[in-house]
């Protein structure tokens, strides 16, 4: 009777289900500029969704580094976007002949600096911030070698078709981000991995304690995030027709903004995709209001700086609060993680 009157209480059911908030977000917004400018259809929500297909597939990264706790976020992951895009660039050379060599060559950034980061973070216990940062920094070294040998290449034709396609009107890009979100769900929701993930967010003490390889998830968590980002910087160097220095920047920010925006908690143990899924819509609809708007670049940067910031402070007051109200014991830490 209790668990029924559980389930039938909004409150719990919000709390359960995040993500819902940046659904009714990007409905509202949505709503208010097909109002505003008579002429935001679902044709144009079709464009904005792939937009976001691309913050998607690095959100969904991001999500499975900011669950693993700790204040853990990778910020890396402009720069292995951007050097992904160079290198894919040059090694298909515009033919798709190349493509399996630049596929195999951008998995390789992506892995390389994810198992950099896990170490930097496990093994030298470097703040996560300190260390994706510093890989960055090195990466971009390797983005400006790049930038010399790109010069004059073209696209490959079918990685442009994977990009920018449609098929039967629905945007190949959108397709391939919904897939990313039903696996990154399911590796969530419904493995041992997952639940293993959130018991380390939650309590990596306890976790470990449990029998919990905490390091091995930890970075299991960098290497996910790295190749994803890898794999989206190869997809948009493609959607735009090349590669530019600092292509990878805005999906820094935007990534944590969508993380958070969907609902999934800053300090771990607890997250989301359809939550990074809608969060990422939310936040290009509310880029897009602001350019309808003819805000500056520079002025569009603040305002979403001061969304994630509201978003991240709101969220780290409600954590705290459940975290100080009810602390899980270390043996239902162990239940968890065995499951």
């Amino acid at each position: 009777m209790t668990g029924k009157a559980l389930s039938l209480n909004p409150t719990a059911w919000l709390e359960r289900n995040r993500w819902v908030w940046a659904a009714l977000g990007v409905l509202v917004l949505w709503a208010i500029l097909s109002v505003t400018t008579g002429r935001f259809t679902l044709h144009s929500l079709s464009g904005v969704a792939v937009s976001a297909s691309f913050l998607v597939i690095v959100a969904l990264g991001q999500t499975l580094v900011v669950t693993t706790g700790r204040g853990n976020i990778d910020l890396s992951i402009a720069s292995v976007m951007t050097l992904s895009a160079y290198a894919s660039i040059v090694v298909t050379a515009g033919a798709d002949a190349g493509l399996p060599l630049a596929l195999l060559t951008v998995l390789g950034i992506g892995l390389v600096t994810g198992l950099v980061n896990a170490l930097l973070v496990i093994v030298f216990r470097i703040p996560a911030i300190i260390a994706t940062l510093a890989t960055g920094y090195i990466l971009a070294t390797g983005t400006l070698v790049a930038n010399r040998w790109a010069a004059g290449f073209g696209v490959s034709p079918l990685l442009k078709t994977l990009a920018a396609g449609r098929v039967e009107g629905v945007p190949v890009m959108l397709v391939i981000a919904l897939l990313a979100v039903l696996a990154v769900g399911f590796l969530l929701q419904r493995t041992v991995y997952g639940r293993r993930l959130s018991a380390v967010g939650q309590n990596e003490r306890a976790a470990a304690l449990a029998g919990v390889n905490t390091g091995r998830i930890v970075a299991c968590a960098f290497l996910a995030s790295s190749t994803l980002a890898a794999l989206a910087g190869m997809l948009l160097g493609a959607y735009v027709g090349g590669a530019f220095l600092e292509m990878g920047q805005p999906y820094l920010l935007q990534s944590l903004g969508a993380v958070v925006l969907g609902g999934s908690l800053i300090f771990g143990g607890s997250s989301t995709a359809l939550g990074t899924l809608f969060g990422s819509l939310l936040l290009v609809l509310i880029v897009t209001t602001m350019q309808i708007a003819g805000l500056p670049p520079g002025t569009q940067d603040i305002v979403q700086g001061f969304v994630v910031i509201g978003v991240l402070a709101l969220a780290g007051g409600r954590a705290r609060g459940r975290r100080g109200a009810a602390r899980a014991p270390i043996p239902a830490a162990g239940k968890v993680a065995q499951g």
